[in-house]
């Protein structure tokens, strides 16, 4: 059977999320020289299970999960048209899963989500040399909106 259930995270699933974590960071490594050595961590995804201000979605397949994503609500700047966005991370897609849709399938579980509590600002950061992940958001309705940039100066 080749269902997939989506559904929000519990505690339970936590050791399993760590490794999710620890996998973005390996992928993600190449990309960003100002990572610190290993061990590091991203996010505090028991806060972030357990808080009302945000949502982490998982996708399960016969028992296993596979893709897991989280929303969390943030304050926008003074100076924007809205009070509340909310900020997506911790995507993530099981490499034997990729090319099924469920990065998608997050996505529009995190957009409801966001919908539900009032929130249609919806926003995530992508590394610029990420080409497949950019394209994998392009297809769920993201558009490029801002380019950090940084310099290191000489010590």
């Amino acid at each position: 059977m080749n269902e997939f259930i989506t559904r929000s995270a519990v505690l339970d699933d936590l050791n399993t999320l760590l490794e999710f974590e620890q996998g973005i960071i390996t992928f993600e490594r190449p990309f960003d020289p100002t990572l610190k050595e290993d061990p590091i961590s991203y996010y505090d995804l028991g806060e972030l299970i357990t808080s009302d201000e945000a949502e982490v979605v998982v996708i399960e397949h016969e028992g296993q999960l596979v893709a897991s994503g989280y929303a969390q609500i943030k304050k926008g700047k003074p100076y924007l048209d809205h009070e509340l966005y909310s900020y997506l991370g911790f995507m993530y897609t099981d490499a034997s899963f990729r090319g099924q849709g469920l990065n998608k399938k997050v996505v529009e579980a995190l957009k409801d989500w966001s919908k539900s509590k009032g929130i249609s600002e919806i926003r995530l950061t992508v590394y610029d040399d990420n080409a497949g992940a950019i394209r994998a958001y392009e297809k769920v309705g993201f558009k490029a909106h801002i380019v950090e940039m940084r310099i290191v100066n000489p010590k």
